[in-house]
């Protein structure tokens, strides 16, 4: 896994570096230059480049950047220094800004000259690389400050920052590359970015001598008359595209028995009614099982929410009207459980369940997240552009995935595989991390097939076998 700091640890292992390890202040910012300008030189043959600076650490590093890609064949440099600043600079054509305005460190809102800088940068139809991250842009949340400038990409020094991921973050920074210039981190706290190797570990090729009991039973409960395609949406994860359970129960309302009968002909199809509990009782002995997907925010959906958590002892997921019966009717049910619980709501799902408003709950969402998580004793998975997963301990980004995902279905998809991942392997925390990681994949290769406006719900669930291969393979 790739270490992701907050702006405190990065400023921690700047000062490890300096007033323990013996490095210069001055040797790294000239790393910190020299790195960005090395990318400069590998992805550009020359070109016209303006250096903007401010007159922090950042501004310093944009001072060797500009020195050493003027010294380089074929780049023409400009210098643009915002304590001294020439505007008509802003009226020359140039291939490539480089933004050195502002490092992690902003704490306040853009204003004034500053924003007005920004906004010519932003003005100008070129290629744009922010040095660390993009002016503007919060180091911890990822929020723009007043003002952000839009980079192409972004070359991270040292290590990669919370800010970079999370909300605007993900869209300022573009394609993020990362330069180690010898900064020490000697903490392991760290936040932890989700890769390959971590995803791999749940979808290993199996042996040959197994059979369908070597791989866990899942049950899906979910469906109504107004969302009868949810449940069939998280069943079809798990059945039709074999993401590894070998039985899938599907519990359904038994007024709804012919809606459902025969569209997923490998799920042990059964019902329930408002006398649920002989029915959930028949499933208990599953593995996982996922409890929600448009079932409606009533107070029967919160009576088989509640029942399950006292009376199932395997891992339950509770997604879409499952949360939001429990942001209506009560959450402190979950402190009294005897079952392992995953939560998977969304932003505004997990802004109901706290009882904040959106704004105020991303402003510090990793620190709401663990202390929920904490608060509840269970696992965390708060969907967005980039996701968060906490145990209240151990935290970790997904940032697989795409904007194609951005469609109805995708998170009872979601909740599916992570109900069938999760009923073959013994360990809720990498099944769920291996789900979550897969499942940006499948997106990906989906929008790569169709566009980010045609894509589907299903035919993120067609690209599950061909993520898997890659994962086998890599």
């Amino acid at each position: 896994m790739e270490r992701i700091l907050t702006v405190c640890q990065m400023q921690k292992a700047d000062s490890f570096t300096i007033n323990t390890l013996g490095t210069q202040q001055d040797e790294l910012v000239f790393r910190a230059g020299e790195s960005v300008a090395s990318v400069i030189k590998e992805q550009f043959f020359g070109g016209r480049v303006l250096v903007c600076v401010g007159k922090g650490n950042n501004g310093k590093d944009g001072l060797v950047i500009a020195d050493i890609l003027s010294k380089t064949h074929g780049f023409s440099v400009k210098l643009f220094d915002s304590e001294n600043p020439d505007y008509n600079l802003f009226d020359k054509p140039f291939d490539i800004i480089v933004d050195c305005l502002f490092g992690v460190g902003l704490n306040r809102n853009i204003e004034g000259k500053y924003k007005e800088i920004i906004d010519k940068i932003n003005a100008i139809n070129c290629y744009k690389i922010a040095c660390d991250i993009p002016s503007g842009i919060n180091g911890d949340n990822g929020k723009v400050m007043g003002v952000a400038v839009k980079c192409n990409m972004t070359i991270a020094i040292g290590e990669y920052k919370v800010g970079h991921f999370l909300c605007d973050g993900i869209d300022y920074s573009g394609k993020i590359i990362l330069k180690d210039i010898g900064i020490s981190v000697w903490e392991d706290n760290f936040i932890k970015r989700i890769d390959d190797r971590d995803a791999k570990k749940c979808f290993e090729k199996p042996n040959r001598n197994v059979h369908k009991g070597s791989f866990g039973k899942t049950c899906i409960i979910g469906g109504s008359e107004d969302f009868t395609g949810s449940v069939i949406l998280s069943a079809n994860s798990l059945t039709a595209l074999k993401s590894g359970v070998g039985y899938t129960y599907l519990l359904v309302p038994k007024s709804l028995f012919n809606a459902y009968v025969g569209k997923n002909p490998e799920c042990i199809l059964m019902t329930f009614d408002e006398d649920f509990s002989a029915s959930i009782d028949k499933v208990l002995s599953c593995d996982s099982i996922a409890v929600g997907m448009g079932m409606g925010n009533s107070e029967l959906t919160y009576k088989i929410v509640c029942y399950l958590l006292a009376n199932y002892s395997g891992t339950l997921i509770i997604d879409a009207d499952g949360l939001n019966a429990l942001s209506k009717f009560g959450v402190s049910v979950l402190k009294d459980k005897k079952c392992t619980v995953i939560l998977t709501p969304h932003i505004g799902e997990f802004s109901r369940l706290l009882g904040k408003d959106k704004e105020n709950l991303t402003d510090d969402l990793i620190e709401n997240a663990v202390d929920f998580a904490k608060e509840y004793n269970v696992k965390l998975l708060v969907k967005s552009a980039v996701s968060v997963i906490t145990d209240g301990e151990e935290i970790y980004l997904n940032t697989t995935g795409c904007s194609a995902m951005a469609k109805a279905g995708s998170g009872d998809v979601l909740a599916g595989l992570i109900a069938g991942t999760i009923a073959r392997n013994d360990n809720q925390m990498e099944s769920l991390l291996s789900a979550v990681y897969m499942f940006g994949k499948a997106g990906e290769k989906a929008q790569e097939k169709g566009s980010a406006f045609t894509v589907t719900a299903s035919e993120i669930i067609e690209q599950f076998p061909s993520v898997i291969k890659d994962l086998q393979n890599a």
